[in-house]
């Protein structure tokens, strides 16, 4: 039996998220049909720009992301303090970007007087949507529904597009975020669709890459804010060009026409202290070796705890590859 969404999530012990949604049916999310030679590459476009609207909508920042021939994969960053800070107005705004809200909402934006009764309404609609709009679920929601029904309308037909659950894994702490983290970047890599990060299209890393040429980072990414410090602002804990060299000296390591190997003094695997051998498999086979919240002993102890689980998955090999 699947295990209840509000049992995998825990703010407390961590923000970060990865998430996969995979189709049930034979035809494709993208990619090309060879049964039919019909082409589907355009719904590329319609996931990456969907999911980087979402990303400025709600508040839940998106790491990373690869949009695969029949699957996605994204890593999300709740930022509930956020939603917590935004005023009324402001989150309601955001929800009518999304959806059509009701006649007390529409009365707040455009300023009309409220009753009490009215206003105590409006209130339970905002605390909804304000929990709404940092729920991972309900970004998932949005995301997919919108990318079925484009493509069932496509397609001329009706029924499921997506799996009925994306899957969801805790990263809970810097070892998990970054291995998952690249494992998504590399994607494409690994499934020969793309020989070079640079070139992996409908990936987070291109999108990096091609900011960092003009000595930018993209707005609608969560940005790298660098090494941990004491006074650490919002953004993912690396350093952007110790980064994107690990990315791309994994992809020639995992490419079966390159030759190369990680130096013990990267920097990112230096201070995670993770073995470049414990590397190559981490970033190749993350969903296939976890199933579950990913992180040291103690941190998935703890998470454990806040959930009240009585079995610690993943322990044994969260200690072997993360050591």
């Amino acid at each position: 039996m699947a295990t209840a969404r509000k049992k995998q999530i825990s703010l407390t012990d961590t923000k970060y998220y990865h998430c996969i949604s995979r189709c049930v049916r034979r035809s494709f999310l993208c990619g090309e049909d060879k049964f039919t030679g019909k082409s589907y590459e355009h719904r590329r476009d319609w996931v990456e720009e969907k999911l980087l609207i979402l990303g400025s909508v709600f508040c839940i920042d998106v790491c990373a992301y690869a949009v695969m021939s029949n699957h996605t994969h994204v890593v999300l960053y709740v930022d509930d303090k956020k939603a917590k800070r935004l005023s009324d107005k402001a989150i309601v705004l955001r929800w009518h970007k999304l959806f059509k809200g009701n006649l007390l909402s529409h009365k707040l934006i455009e300023g009309e007087p409220l009753s009490e009764s009215e206003q105590l309404i409006l209130d339970e609609h905002v605390a909804k949507y304000r929990e709404r709009l940092a729920n991972i679920s309900w970004f998932m929601r949005v995301l997919n529904e919108d990318i079925a029904r484009r493509a069932n309308k496509e397609d001329n037909c009706t029924g499921r597009f997506w799996e009925g659950r994306f899957k969801s894994q805790a990263l809970l702490d810097e070892a998990a975020l970054a291995a998952c983290l690249v494992y998504v970047d590399l994607n494409p890599i690994r499934a020969n669709i793309a020989k070079t990060p640079a070139t992996s299209g409908y990936t987070s890393i291109k999108k990096r890459i091609d900011h960092a040429k003009l000595g930018k980072q993209p707005k609608s990414l969560l940005r790298f804010a660098g090494s941990p410090r004491k006074k650490m602002p919002k953004g993912l804990p690396f350093e952007l060009k110790s980064y994107i060299e690990l990315v791309e000296l994994t992809g020639k390591i995992i490419r079966a026409d390159k030759h190369g190997y990680i130096n013990e003094a990267q920097p990112i695997l230096t201070r995670l202290n993770i073995k470049p051998e414990n590397w190559i498999k981490l970033t190749t086979q993350f969903s296939r070796v976890f199933h579950g919240a990913v992180g040291r002993e103690q941190t998935i102890t703890a998470y454990c705890h806040t959930l009240q689980k009585r079995r610690r998955k993943n322990l044994a090999n969260c200690a072997r590859l993360l050591a």
